[in-house]
């Protein structure tokens, strides 16, 4: 997010005569600028009933999965639910757990459907435009605020086939590259295209929590995909106390991931 310029903030030359007056001026800016900043970083969406009940579900299915619940109610401990997860698994076995878990959310009749009837019309295009809006509308209880959005299709087209989301809840609250990765962006990248027949490539940004989802667009090889690559995030807890123990700034690179 981009800081404000730091002559936004100084009074006009009159003012500086006046040293009781710029000082009060000054501390209402900054206080003003302040404020506004983080109501902008703290935009969250604000979840309904509807929205409950899909956190609810979602988190049984992932507790059936890693056999073990959090005292915590409600999003944080869905968060230590997926931290779970990850607890003896290697990467690829979390993956695969997170893709049994967003199959069991579906029945199987339907995602057979979806994939027969729907994703072949109109060379997919179709099934891609439904699955982005469909996406918007019912997930942003777990990522936050989100729209949809024009994307480059195979070919040279572009449709809106795509989702931003603005700010990852998911990401931010997890505070790993890893849990991301591998209990979201890897799973569902798989489930869409081999449960739903929809390609679907995840560009998830650790410097700002937004991220891309593509519809439509087939992801790259994982040796060429620069996300699994990333360093810890800096609020990582488990990176700051590896950074402790080791003295090491290469212990930053996140091992989950």
């Amino acid at each position: 997010m981009a800081l404000l310029h730091s002559h936004l903030l100084h009074p006009t030359l009159e003012l500086l005569h006046n040293h009781s007056f710029r000082v009060s001026c000054l501390s209402q800016s900054q206080t003003t600028i302040k404020s506004k900043t983080v109501e902008r970083l703290k935009t969250e969406y604000k979840p309904n009933v509807l929205d409950n009940l899909f956190l609810d579900s979602f988190r049984n299915k992932m507790v059936q999965e890693a056999g073990w619940d959090s005292e915590k109610s409600g999003y944080d401990g869905l968060i230590e639910v997926a931290n779970r997860l990850m607890i003896g698994r290697s990467n690829s076995e979390t993956t695969e757990a997170a893709v049994r878990i967003l199959r069991s959310l579906f029945p199987p009749l339907l995602l057979e459907l979806y994939k027969l009837l729907i994703a072949p019309i109109a060379g997919g295009k179709v099934a891609a435009l439904m699955v982005a809006r469909v996406t918007a509308l019912s997930c942003q209880w777990l990522m936050g605020p989100c729209t949809v959005n024009s994307v480059d299709l195979p070919g040279g087209s572009s449709l809106m086939t795509g989702v931003f989301v603005e700010r990852c809840k998911y990401l931010e609250e997890s505070k790993c590259v890893g849990i991301c990765i591998n209990t979201c962006k890897l799973p569902t990248q798989t489930f869409m295209k081999d449960g739903m027949g929809v390609p679907l490539l995840m560009e998830p940004n650790f410097s700002d929590y937004s991220c891309q989802f593509k519809f439509g667009v087939l992801p790259p090889l994982p040796e060429d995909d620069i996300t699994l690559k990333e360093p810890c995030l800096e609020i990582c807890p488990n990176s700051i106390r590896r950074k402790q123990v080791t003295n090491n700034t290469d212990a930053s690179k996140c091992p989950k991931a």
